[in-house]
């Protein structure tokens, strides 16, 4: 079964809804608060940990010719959590657009068989 490459599009899509925000919002707004502990500037930080995991998979993957996927426990999001909070608001802004662009990129460049294979996990 041929991968539905319309993931490319809604990653675009979702990364310039990112920076729309990030733009749109002031230092000021990017400090409200999401939930008890987050806030938008730390939900960004967040996004842009992920991705770059991701990216990190994804060249590991393409390095060893098989695919990588590391252990992570979930409470890696409270551990870092403290990490995210001491990144300027602006700079958690950037770090979350520079990511998604990179992850966005590399995507779309993958093969497409191992997108298959990680799709299929």
């Amino acid at each position: 079964m041929a991968l539905d490459r319309s993931f490319v599009e809604r990653n675009r899509a979702s990364t310039n809804r990112i920076r729309a925000s990030a733009a749109r919002l002031t230092d000021e707004e990017l400090q409200h608060p999401v939930g008890e502990y987050w806030t938008v500037a730390i939900t960004l930080a967040h996004l842009a940990f992920w991705d770059r995991r991701m990216l990190y998979i994804l060249d590991k993957t393409e390095r060893e010719g098989q695919l990588i996927s590391p252990a992570m426990d979930l409470f890696v999001n409270d551990l870092s959590l403290p990490l995210w909070a001491a990144i300027p608001p602006r700079e958690a802004a950037r770090l979350a657009i520079e990511s998604a662009e990179a992850l966005d990129k590399r995507l779309e460049d993958f093969a497409p068989a191992i997108l298959e294979e990680i799709h299929a996990q």
